[in-house]
């Protein structure tokens, strides 16, 4: 029973990330960076505050409790977590969303998954374990799974307008999408690491909620690389007056509408890792799985709102047939990796 909450904790957390850049689409006049740093500021700053101070029983006891060597590592940790994220936005702009998510996120489930009990020298002892076949064999369909959908992805983008193709760069964009992939999966080492601050959490009644105590930490590292690499190009770029105002529109509703997209996209990232944490400390002996589940996830549910949304339309038939293919392996592989957890526990 606990297994299938955790499971279903991850299949909100990783609907909310493949939604959470969908309100950006609704935002006017604004900068990337702009956009970015109102998303930012909420996600990796407010929001896991206001998360921890609601959930955390005796935050402050616990705060103190906390080993500052930990909070200082996972810290780190969380800025070199920023700075894959900042290199996955960038990403973007020379390959495009798909590839960018096939490599990128590819890289970050393989690594986030098994780097953790390569750290703590139990990986060899954890395939010997019930249901570790089905561990493997889920991780490896994941991951063949995203590397589809960037394949289909690929072929869509060679759909669009002329101008949009000639803007592609995979001598740029691959080194980004490689740096994006090995940082981001630091965000799964970090949890990993911060476990000793969620047990004193836990041991003063947080329970589930126990990980809100690490994302104070992870977040606001993430946030700091964030912030100095976008006030870089505020200043750059000369765009910090899009915070007061806009250039074409003036009327006060398109910048409280810009920003009110912005924290909706804030929040929605936050509550990917909020659902990820009450997910994490559910999963029993293959817990390190967790990280390979919601990018898989992820993935799947990205394509799925896609096709909602009908950005798969007019895509041509080899487009679909990947995307169909993808779509079936990243299913069988939550379905593995969720059997080899239960044969597990």
């Amino acid at each position: 029973m606990s297994l299938a909450i955790g499971i279903s904790f991850h299949a909100i957390g990783a609907l909310c990330a493949a939604l959470c850049y969908t309100p950006q689409k609704k935002t006017k006049e604004w900068s990337w960076q702009t956009f970015w740093l109102i998303q930012a500021g909420c996600c990796w700053l407010i929001f896991p505050i206001i998360g921890a101070w609601i959930t955390i029983p005796h935050l402050l006891v616990v705060l103190h409790k906390a080993p500052a060597v930990l909070i200082w590592k996972i810290f780190a940790l969380g800025a070199v977590y920023g700075i894959g994220g900042t290199a996955f936005g960038m990403a973007i702009r020379y390959i495009g969303f798909s590839l960018t998510y096939a490599i990128a996120i590819g890289i970050s489930c393989v690594f986030g998954t098994l780097l953790p009990p390569i750290i703590h020298g139990t990986l060899v002892g954890l395939w010997s374990h019930k249901g570790s076949e089905w561990i493997i064999c889920g991780i490896v369909l994941g991951v063949a799974g995203i590397a589809l959908c960037g394949l289909a992805g690929r072929f869509k983008e060679l759909n669009l307008p002329e101008k949009k193709i000639n803007d592609f760069s995979l001598a740029t964009g691959l080194p980004l999408c490689l740096l994006a992939g090995i940082l981001s999966s630091v965000y799964g080492i970090a949890i990993d690491v911060g476990q000793p601050i969620a047990d004193i959490a836990a041991s003063y009644g947080a329970k589930g909620f126990q990980t809100n105590v690490i994302y104070l930490f992870t977040n606001s590292g993430a946030f700091l690389t964030t912030f100095i690499y976008c006030m870089f190009l505020h200043k750059q770029n000369r765009t910090h007056v899009e915070f007061s105002r806009l250039k074409l529109d003036q009327r006060p509703a398109k910048l409280f509408q810009n920003y009110l997209m912005a924290i909706l996209t804030g929040l929605l990232w936050y509550a990917q890792f909020f659902f990820y944490g009450l997910a994490h400390v559910r999963m029993g002996n293959y817990k390190f799985t967790s990280w390979a589940i919601h990018m898989i996830m992820l993935v799947l549910f990205s394509c799925i709102t896609g096709l909602l949304l009908r950005e798969w339309r007019n895509c041509g038939i080899i487009s679909l047939r990947f995307l169909v293919l993808a779509l079936f392996s990243l299913i069988v592989a939550v379905i593995s990796l969720t059997y080899g957890n239960y044969l597990a526990t």
